[in-house]
């Protein structure tokens, strides 16, 4: 095998270089997305002495102590003085170089539960030299900041737009006279360009059929006057990349053309507009990209010439000739915006003066970016890798002609800078790095033919790898231009890699930790509601023995895990109230996160023991890492005395149940939970809702008997069947009514209306997990409904492995049901049983035949829900279904709001599908 792979060897190589070099032609050099570390409060990086504030209510609360989540001194930085009226008082933190801030992060005084103060709402200075403070503003000039509302919630604002600065100030307010405190993060990275101003005309409007299209650098933070803009940093450096159109912008609620500054030719009255970058010192300059739009059908174009004049430093001369770099327009007939790479030759350099050639009536630039290294570090520059999409004539003194040694016009290519490529030395020559290059390419293709042949001896050895579901991590960029992310946590020694957790990029696939662990750590008992955020533990599993059969003719318990089952990899965490019962779940799930104070009921009486030799065998339902769940059946159930009843059962007939089934190895930690799991069920007693009937805990394997529905589970009910057109039936196929349906979803709705009651949070709500009984109105094949019940073990069933995503080696979520928060933070509240109600739904009326968002990969599922997240108008809905009217296709909508709390209750719900929905044609 390793002889036959080096003989692939060149085709492999070929296809590396190819690839290397298509790679090229795509990135922008600063990626924003990539820009989003905590900066060092936390973990120390920044030191104290670079942390100072306005004044201190004590020593133990000196600015010192304002680093978020931690609890050192009295747990917080706390002014002297009150910040009502007046908001003179300020935390301060010293980047000492200029860095580019995301986000940040703040939170209040907790000092292990003793704490209560915090800032309700903020302000935010920066400066970049020290001297000059500016208010930061959001896009629609906002200048305070929502803050915390409680000790111990995390609360991160994306700052839209983001602030190139070194110095930031917290300026803590409220609304009345009351002590503040606060603790904060920075989030960001080093601003590697070193532009600390830029000067340039004020944009114009453009006046587009009739609608003005605003092209003014509206977030500038320095001085306009007499349309200049001069002092200041704005849009030309925020990282956002305008599109194709200038119309449309990638931020929300924005006007058109916000991604672009642009100028009208005849408005401004001269042929150029002229850009001066100032720059914190002596830089070398290698290159310089500029995003430009080109939509040549409403007389938009690029820039066809460009001159740019070096100034050394501030008391230097301007250097002599100036560069002149020429654009050809026969090679720009493409109406798509681009980057126009320009090479800048090496030139040292603290002022750079460009003047941009109009090429037609507006010249529209959306951001400007430099490749450069400060001047005292050596300025010996990597050459950037190119391609020769788009050539630009180059004239200059520092570009000589590499044939005659003499100043001539060399042919550059229009390139887009690598993310990430490391500063290193220019060389007019390339041979050298390109020997390295092959001899690295050559080392790689070596490594990963070692690889694969490690892989393969591997799968020999271990079999065919089980399990359909993906095993990658979750991972999504998250970007949220104006609405905060809180993050409960009151460990003061947990929290540093949350924030991280959350935005997970794909070259982060080996740190540790695939989920978000949430908080250790209990709230405040005063605090807690039905939809705050749950703690669990992963469990690791143990291995399965052979144990004595649960009841006579019970088959053999089986020898495999859950995760090799059906793709699951281990219990599913729970996320409800900190102050909460975990439990394993038999089945390898538990649904339900309850409060831990209906745990242990005083008032709960003993639920029967039922005999072993009465249940009957019928099949296999699934199994779980800790045991299994068959169904049965139990004949003459009226016999028993001490069985509960409540339901009809014909006489004569048997009764059908679900038998969980604990392992006799399981864990002593499994067994406590098992019978926990027996005492809270015990205690959901509602007609939509299974019942526990009775236990088998007297001797090994424990086992709880449940009730099961003759139907079956809604999915498969439904998929066998087709809606009832209202000429009736016209073939053999099983039918369902409209009024069917919508009464099989309130009773769902009253069910979950129950729970919620009891600050239940079910987590896995779908057709699979409701159950389906005998008739209640008409006949079956006339449409008519059936009793429903919700239930908890869909996940055991290897039917539904396909539903379920697998975060290798932890968890399995049912991502298409879940809400955005419960798959970016693992927070399931009540509120996203209502998300999964609103997809639920959607299944019922679509009758089951296909998944949610089929169209969709898991991993752009996944996606989707950062687009949720970002509230930017790029999520995907599922869609009407063709029976649905559009008034409750607006329910679904409404379960699905990106804001939680705009979300319907259960208790709406149901009023909605009880009054108003089977009214609807």
């Amino acid at each position: 095998m390793a002889t036959q792979m080096l003989l692939l060897l060149p085709a492999l190589l070929t296809v590396l270089l190819v690839s290397w070099t298509a790679a090229q032609d795509v990135d922008w050099h600063f990626d924003t997305a990539k820009c989003r570390y905590a900066l060092g409060m936390e973990d120390r990086t920044i030191p104290d002495s670079d942390i100072t504030a306005s004044s201190a209510w004590s020593d133990s609360t000196e600015a010192k102590h304002g680093r978020l989540s931690t609890g050192e001194g009295d747990g917080a930085w706390c002014p002297a003085g009150p910040v009502f009226p007046s908001s003179s008082e300020y935390l301060q933190v010293d980047l000492r170089k200029l860095h580019f801030l995301s986000l940040v992060g703040t939170q209040g005084r907790h000092a292990d539960g003793l704490g209560r103060e915090f800032a309700r709402s903020y302000r935010l200075r920066y400066s970049r030299d020290g001297r000059h403070w500016i208010t930061w503003k959001d896009r629609w000039g906002q200048e305070v900041v929502t803050g915390n509302e409680n000790t111990y919630d995390v609360v991160l604002k994306d700052l839209g737009p983001p602030v190139i600065a070194r110095m930031v100030r917290f300026y803590p307010l409220a609304d009345r006279v009351m002590s503040v405190c606060l603790r904060v993060e920075l989030y960001g990275c080093v601003w590697k360009d070193g532009l600390k101003a830029y000067t340039a005309p004020v944009g114009h409007v453009m006046d587009l059929s009739g609608s003005p299209v605003y092209l003014n650098d509206s977030v500038y933070d320095g001085s306009k006057e007499e349309g200049v803009m001069f002092g200041g940093l704005g849009q030309l450096c925020d990282g956002v990349l305008g599109g194709n159109d200038f119309m449309e912008s990638k931020e929300l609620r924005v006007w058109p053309g916000y991604d672009y500054v642009g100028w009208n030719q005849e408005t401004l009255g001269q042929p150029t507009v002229d850009i001066e970058f100032h720059f914190e010192k002596t830089r070398v300059f290698h290159t310089m990209q500029v995003h430009s739009n080109h939509r040549h059908t409403q007389h938009v174009r690029v820039f066809n010439e460009v001159v740019c004049e070096f100034k050394a430093s501030l008391l230097s001369p301007w250097a002599e000739p100036a560069l002149s770099l020429q654009v050809p327009l026969s090679d720009l007939h493409d109406p798509s915006s681009r980057t126009i790479s320009l090479p800048l030759g090496g030139q040292p350099a603290q002022i750079l003066r460009c003047r941009f050639s109009f090429s037609d009536r507006w010249l529209l630039i959306s951001e400007i970016s430099f490749y450069s290294m400060p001047f005292e570090d050596g300025y010996f520059l990597p050459p950037l890798p190119s391609s020769s999409t788009r050539p630009l004539n180059a004239t200059s003194p520092h570009t000589p002609n590499l044939a005659n040694g003499t100043s001539s016009p060399t042919e550059f290519s229009a390139v887009t800078l690598r993310a990430g490529l490391p500063v290193a030395k220019d060389d007019s020559s390339n041979t050298a790095i390109l020997i390295g290059c092959l001899v690295g390419i050559i080392l790689l293709l070596l490594a990963i033919i070692a690889v694969i042949l490690w892989r393969q001896y591997w799968k020999k050895l271990l079999g065919k790898a089980q399990g359909s579901l993906s095993s990658d991590e979750l991972r999504v960029h998250l970007s949220v231009p104006s609405d905060s992310v809180v993050i409960n946590n009151t460990n003061t020694h947990t929290y540093s890699s949350r924030y991280q957790r959350i935005h997970t990029f794909p070259d982060d696939r080996d740190r540790e930790g695939e989920y978000q662990e949430p908080s250790t750590v209990l709230r405040p008992r005063e605090q807690r509601d039905s939809t705050a955020c749950a703690v669990d533990m992963v469990d690791k599993g143990l291995p399965i023995q052979e144990g004595p059969p649960p009841y006579p003719g019970a088959p053999p318990p089986g020898l495999a895990h859950y995760g090799e089952a059906s793709g699951g990899g281990g219990s599913v965490p729970h996320y409800a109230e900190a102050d909460i019962i975990s439990l394993q779940g038999v089945s390898g799930n538990n649904t339900y996160a309850v409060p831990a104070l209906l745990a242990t009921p005083t008032d709960c009486p003993p639920l029967p023991e039922l005999p072993r030799e009465r249940l009957v065998f019928k099949e296999k339902l699934g199994e779980g890492q800790f045991g299994e769940v068959h169904l049965c059946e139990i004949e003459n159930p009226q016999d028993l005395e001490n069985l509960e009843f409540p339901f009809n059962v014909r006489k004569g007939r048997p009764l059908l149940v679900a038998v969980k089934i604990l392992r006799p190895d399981a864990s002593k930690n499994a067994r406590n939970d098992f019978l926990k799991e027996v005492k809270i069920l015990s205690r959901l007693k509602d007609s939509n809702i299974i019942r526990l009937l009775g236990v088998c805990v007297s001797s090994d394997p424990l086992c709880m008997v449940t009730e099961y529905m003759e139907s079956g589970d809604l999915n498969q009910y439904l998929s066998h069947r087709v809606l009832l057109d209202k000429t009736g039936p016209t073939h053999n196929t099983p039918t369902i009514s409209y009024p069917a349906l919508i009464s099989m979803a309130s009773q769902i709705a009253s069910g979950m209306k129950f729970l919620s009651s009891l600050n239940f949070v079910h987590r896995d709500l779908a057709t699979r997990n409701c159950l389906v009984g005998g008739e209640r109105g008409e006949g079956e094949d006339r449409g008519g409904e059936r009793q429903i019940k919700i239930a908890d073990f869909g996940m055991s069933r290897n039917l539904y492995a396909g539903d379920y995503y697998r975060i290798q080696g932890r968890a399995v979520l049912p991502i298409r049901w879940m809400a955005w928060e419960c798959i970016l933070m693992g927070k399931f509240t009540t509120a996203s049983d209502v998300w999964a109600f609103g997809v639920t739904l959607w299944e019922m009326l679509s009758v089951c035949q296909e998944q949610p968002y089929s169209h969709m990969t898991d991993e752009q599922v996944i996606d989707n829900a950062g687009e949720f997240f970002r509230d930017q108008g790029r999520q995907v809905y599922l869609s009407r279904p063709a029976v649905c009217p559009q008034g409750l296709y607006e329910l679904m909508l409404s379960c699905w709001s990106r804001d939680c709390k705009l979300r319907p209750s259960f208790a709406y719900i149901h009023s909605f599908l009880t009054e108003d929905a089977m009214n609807m044609v």
